[in-house]
């Protein structure tokens, strides 16, 4: 779903050009060519060819698997570089889908070479999955939305661990308008509360008590990814660009809040959680607009794939809030059914023994 969004982006002013639908695959080779479309094509489809290879029966040989991966992925591109044919402001091209081949390609020999040990094997990440993460679909639902998150944090124009935010969704104006002592205490107070949410949602995901080690790296991850995007996409000689004076007090307050939150019960931190990413949602929409971010005229990637990429990364963080509190409201439920099926199962165990 996520390589069909971020292909069809933006998904409006759907039209006919009157060319031929297909007379993109017999195009000569384009005069002005992008390095970066290339490099994004080639690694939009590599991840997606490591777990398609992964995910194909066991039974099947290696080169069988390879090819029916190949194919699906080469079928799938084929048909959303036509659909393209139809979007304005996309442009359909064979190299594309070559590129997409590529990636592909490579994603499936690697997941034939190395995903066995690596999704099946005793010591491989499956092990680590049922060591380290609760088990069943909440564990597995939580791991997608923490990963959705580390690549919502790949909008390095936004604020510090900014989600939630609106306004660009559905156009609104934003509510209050800027003063610069206002708008330190809102990032302030924004990127407190989504500390808060993103550590203890975190932490009710771990079973162990490594529970502080994930949080600490979960955080770690995001702020790696917001270093990685600004400097390769925005202002790569100041990569800390959007460590703001508010984000600063925030990482202060917000690392000293989750150190203490951390030593609380697994149903208060998950309360809290909660509380804390309906304050931070809240927040992000009323905060005044700063004319400091880095969209005002920094960007150094403007065209091509880096934009359609960078619509799908803000609808990410734009949904992100809804989708993880709907996690944690059925993984409180799913908890409070364990706890209450445990006592009956002992209490019914006595009984036999008794009888």
């Amino acid at each position: 779903m996520l390589v069909i969004y971020a292909c069809l982006h933006p998904m409006s002013g759907w039209q006919s050009s009157g060319l031929p639908v297909f007379d993109y695959l017999a195009a000569p080779w384009p005069k002005y060519f992008s390095a970066e479309d290339m490099v994004f094509n080639i690694l939009g489809y590599l991840p997606l060819g490591l777990t398609l290879v992964a995910s194909l029966p066991m039974a099947w040989t290696g080169r069988r698997k390879v090819l029916i991966t190949i194919l699906l992925a080469s079928l799938l591109s084929f048909g959303l570089e036509t659909i393209q044919v139809f979007l304005p402001g996309r442009i359909a091209s064979n190299l594309d889908i070559a590129a997409n081949f590529t990636g592909a390609l490579a994603g499936a020999l690697i997941g034939e070479r190395w995903g066995k040990s690596l999704f099946s094997s005793p010591h491989g990440l499956a092990r680590w999955r049922e060591r380290v993460i609760i088990a069943g679909p909440c564990g597995d639902v939580g791991l997608i939305l923490f990963g959705l998150w580390l690549l919502a944090q790949l909008t390095p124009e936004s604020l510090l661990f900014a989600i939630g935010d609106l306004r660009r969704l559905f156009g609104s104006a934003q509510p209050l308008p800027f003063q610069a002592g206002r708008l330190i205490a809102f990032e302030a107070a924004q990127t407190t509360s989504i500390m808060l949410a993103v550590g203890l949602a975190a932490s009710c995901l771990s079973r162990t008590r490594l529970g502080p080690i994930l949080v600490l790296a979960l955080l770690a991850a995001g702020i790696g990814a917001r270093v990685l995007a600004t400097t390769f996409f925005f202002i790569p000689a100041n990569p800390l660009a959007w460590l703001s004076p508010g984000a600063r007090y925030g990482l202060a307050i917000g690392g000293l809040a989750l150190a203490i939150t951390l030593c609380l019960p697994r149903i208060i931190q998950r309360a809290l959680a909660g509380t804390s990413l309906l304050a931070a949602t809240v927040l992000i929409n009323l905060m005044p607009i700063s004319p400091y971010l880095l969209d005002s005229g920094h960007t150094i990637v403007t065209r091509g794939n880096f934009l359609h990429f960078h619509g799908l990364s803000t609808l990410v963080a734009s949904l992100w809030p809804m989708a993880a509190l709907g996690w944690l409201s059925v993984l409180g439920l799913w908890q409070g059914e364990k706890r209450h099926e445990q006592p009956d199962a002992s209490n019914h165990s006595s009984s036999r023994e008794n009888t």
